[in-house]
């Protein structure tokens, strides 16, 4: 183990054909159904690793032999985080603007102009170097799976460029062309749409698996959103929603109408709002409804954001209580929330949006992959990606007990496609 716990290690992977047993684990989270709920915890346990995947899970007692192994020396075992929503593809700085945010002006749509020209301006290996530094940092932190979104060029050639940078680390990409209108489309946003929904669409679908949207006042309106979303489910890629982060625009029935896999905020909901998210939940931890990867519509919060622009915090409660689904993620972005920290989302989950320990790390590992409608990671169960995280803690609620700290010593497989230094 590295005694120095800000630079965890990497565990080497079994070469192709050969097995690699983790034992000695003080607490696995499973995250499996047929376990017990939430994160299923299992005690004294073992994983086997082949091929870059789960073969078998269990009690360390009961492991079966395997080519090499690895001690968590009593340590606990996580699923690596998967963040849902990141804005990684960016130039330039906003810390002024995080100041006087903090001197009591608030935070709205728009500030985002100011790092399109630094992206605009930007060449493909500055953005690449920023990009791959943030992938490295989340790792660090146990991130093992990031989506990536586009969003900061808003011209054909930056938002293409954009996306082919961030497929070079991640297979979850999202085409957000729609995150604000330009300055050159003031005053006119339909023609901006156009440019969305035409040429820009065009250039951007092969580099992308998702379509998102802004749908804000100052952003785009219910029916810019509608069209934007359309056009990308028919190129054939699944719908994001960023919905009701300042203001109630109708983007939850929105999302939840046309199948999106998640809508990513849901600050300002109404009991309306949350019964429809509780009735497109597509998966809960007991498993008795269609799965991770099935269809249906993910909440997915963002506290960092809130902690970052002094806005209340999303009520996670409600949502659960009613049956929603819930994810938690990141958000890392120049400007409302320029943190990449997935334990720091899990904590004020926690502390400040009343979700219980297990149901923050639930929603940080397997609630991220159900918005990616993703089976493969986020849960240790036979045949998932051996995507893991080693923490010195006794136990997960440590991550939400002691924010803050850095307790990842190791970290293994991921398919964010960067490594630690």
């Amino acid at each position: 183990m590295s005694p120095d716990l800000a630079r965890p290690l990497e565990i080497p992977a079994p070469a192709p054909g050969r097995s690699l047993l983790l034992d000695d684990i003080g607490v696995l989270v499973t995250n499996d159904p047929g376990r017990g709920p939430w994160t299923a915890p299992l005690p004294d346990a073992a994983v086997v690793v082949a091929d870059g995947r789960i073969a078998w899970v269990g009690r360390s007692v009961d492991a079966p032999t395997c080519d090499e192994r690895w001690s968590a020396e009593g340590r606990t075992v996580l699923p690596g985080w998967v963040d849902s929503h990141a804005h990684l593809v960016f130039a330039g700085d906003r810390s002024a603007e995080f100041a006087a945010r903090m001197a009591d002006r608030p935070y709205v749509a728009g500030g985002i102009r100011t790092t399109v020209a630094a992206t605009r301006a930007a060449t493909d290996e500055a953005l690449r170097a920023r990009a791959v530094a943030l992938v490295a940092e989340m790792r660090r932190q146990g991130t093992t799976t990031v989506e990536i979104k586009s969003g900061y060029g808003l011209d054909v050639a930056t938002e293409r460029r954009s996306l082919a940078i961030a497929r070079e680390l991640t297979d979850e990409t999202t085409f957000l062309g729609a995150h604000v209108v330009p300055e050159e489309y003031v005053g006119r946003p339909d023609d901006y749409v156009d440019l969305v929904l035409g040429e820009m669409l065009d250039a951007c679908a092969p580099h992308a698996r998702w379509v998102d949207v802004f749908c804000e006042v100052g952003a785009f309106d219910l029916d810019q959103s509608r069209r934007v979303l359309e056009a990308g489910l028919a190129r054939g890629l699944g719908a994001r929603v960023h919905g009701h982060q300042l203001s109630r625009t109708g983007a939850v029935a929105l999302a939840v109408e046309l199948g999106a896999a998640s809508v990513d905020h849901c600050t300002e909901l109404d009991a309306e709002d949350v019964a429809l998210l509780a009735g497109a939940a597509p998966a809960v931890p007991d498993g008795t409804t269609q799965g991770v990867a099935g269809r249906g519509t993910v909440a997915t919060l963002l506290p960092v954001v809130e902690l970052s622009t002094r806005r209340p915090m999303p009520d996670a409660r409600a949502l659960l209580d009613a049956g929603a689904t819930v994810a938690l993620a990141t958000d890392c972005n120049p400007g409302s929330g320029y943190s990449s920290s997935m334990p720091l989302a899990v904590a004020l989950a926690v502390i400040q949006a009343r979700m219980t320990p297990a149901e923050a790390v639930w929603a940080a590992t397997a609630g991220g992959a159900a918005a990616l409608r993703r089976a493969d990671v986020g849960r240790v169960t036979v045949g998932a990606r051996a995507d893991l995280q080693v923490l010195d803690a006794p136990d997960p609620v440590h991550v939400a007990y002691r924010p803050g700290v850095p307790l990842v010593t190791a970290v293994l497989g991921g398919t964010a496609r960067a490594r630690l230094p």
